[in-house]
């Protein structure tokens, strides 16, 4: 079971991920904007990050970045998860440091096999 850190802003898409995340034995942490998921990578210590991109309080973009590039947190996994589905939008997101970028509504079997693949068979157990 890993610990996911979810930055997503939209109470509907945070449940939803949430459950499907939760059925396949993860815990979930969700922060509602950017900054709250830079504070929460620092202070909650993930396995790994789904990051959306469209957000208030530093977008997903931003908050990758600042994740990315600090030496307490660069170490974490970051996956996008946005609407945003233009070859420009996935290629910035992975510059900004995310290491995985899928698109909404999200495909259940590419999120958790693109999790698994970033963690490992034994972070990322499925039930």
């Amino acid at each position: 079971m890993a610990r996911i850190l979810l930055v997503e802003d939209s109470p509907t898409q945070a449940f939803v991920t949430s459950r499907m995340l939760e059925q396949h034995g993860h815990d979930v942490i969700v922060a509602n904007n950017g900054r709250q998921g830079v504070e929460y990578a620092h202070t909650r210590s993930p396995d790994l990050v789904i990051m959306d991109v469209i957000m208030p309080d530093a977008n997903g973009y931003q908050a990758t970045r600042a994740i990315a590039n600090n030496a307490k947190t660069s170490h974490i996994p970051i996956v996008m998860l946005s609407a945003k589905d233009q070859v420009t939008d996935k290629l910035w997101g992975l510059r900004q440091g995310a290491m995985g970028y899928l698109t909404k509504p999200v495909n259940e079997k590419a999120l958790i096999e693109t999790i698994s693949h970033l963690l490992g068979p034994t972070e990322a157990v499925t039930r």
